[in-house]
């Protein structure tokens, strides 16, 4: 009961009588997580309350064009607290816009294109069309072309950054894949682990080649971190963007990864770890001679028509 009262304690008394303490509360945990909230941080926050009770004030905040609700990746819902220019800016909005409005609003973070609104909101295309070049006027509204569809235009809420299937993720620049930005990158993961490796081999090769490979291996979280700290890219990468990185240096065969915690990381199979391949020695040039693969080498003598001295392959090799 104690817990109850102190979550009703800070709720803040900028609402009136006509919200419930349950919607106070609600409200005062999307202004104190701005990216939105979950069914269960409601629940986590007030369990007096049953599922019902807490759906029953989400859906009354709807209603009073409180909330905004989103769709997540893995398909939960997510509950915002409105924009309070937005909805300055929707006051004067017709009953189309403000549906065309309400139907990109749910689409989150994927976006939804003009032909599907149209079926939403059972408006004809051209209605959907004017519309829409409203909505975008008015700043209320963005448009941005796929990079799996280019000559699709998905819209989003103003205030919604794309998800990275609409964007491309992190190695695109103007619906285009970046591969100069990706090389620049590969090559900095790549030196990285290779002094990495240099380090351990003066460190600890007297101590066997098992601990210099484990001294040599990094996170996938530490490589992040260094592209970071070495101010590479403009944008944040995340963790799984630098493993697609690591992925593609592993098929090319200079970096290889492993499962598991080692030298006091953590571990346990679910960290991916890396490290750089060493150095093969060198092959000695002898062994490239044309000889040990020539099908006439068993009639190859100092006198005849096949001579080393008159053999052209032997003499390209020589020089």
């Amino acid at each position: 009961m104690q817990d109850d009262a102190a979550s009703t304690s800070q709720t803040p008394s900028v609402y009136g009588s006509s919200y419930s303490e349950e919607e106070k509360r609600i409200l005062a945990l999307c202004e104190q997580f701005k990216q939105g909230i979950t069914v269960s941080v409601i629940e986590n926050d007030m369990p007096h309350l049953t599922k019902q009770m807490v759906v029953d004030a989400l859906n009354k905040l709807l209603a009073k064009n409180k909330l905004q609700l989103l769709s997540k990746q893995d398909g939960s819902l997510l509950y915002k607290l409105k924009d309070p220019v937005l909805l300055h800016k929707l006051k004067g909005a017709n009953k189309e816009e403000q549906a065309v409005y309400e139907i990109i609003e749910r689409s989150g973070s994927f976006g939804i294109w003009a032909r599907k609104i149209r079926a939403e909101s059972n408006l004809h295309l051209n209605v959907v069309d004017r519309v829409l070049k409203r909505l975008e006027s008015k700043k209320l509204i963005k448009s941005i072309n796929s990079v799996q569809a280019p000559k699709k235009k998905f819209y989003l809420v103003s205030s919604i950054e794309p998800d990275h299937s609409l964007t491309g993720g992190a190695f695109y620049s103007d619906n285009q894949f970046d591969s100069n930005f990706v090389e620049v990158l590969m090559d900095t993961c790549y030196k990285y682990l290779a002094t990495k490796l240099k380090s351990a081999e003066a460190e600890h090769g007297k101590d066997g080649p098992l601990t210099v490979v484990n001294a040599a291996k990094v996170t996938s979280k530490e490589m992040q971190e260094y592209i970071e700290r070495v101010k590479l890219a403009k944008i944040a990468l995340s963790v799984q963007d630098v493993e697609k990185l690591l992925d593609t240096l592993e098929l090319d065969g200079v970096v290889r990864s492993c499962s598991g915690g080692y030298g006091g990381k953590a571990g346990g199979g679910g960290v991916k770890l890396w490290r750089a391949v060493p150095d093969c020695t060198p092959t000695p040039h002898l062994l490239y001679a044309p000889c040990g693969v020539c099908p006439m080498a068993h009639r190859c003598c100092d006198m005849g028509s096949i001579t080393p001295q008159s053999c052209r392959y032997l003499e390209e090799w020589l020089q």
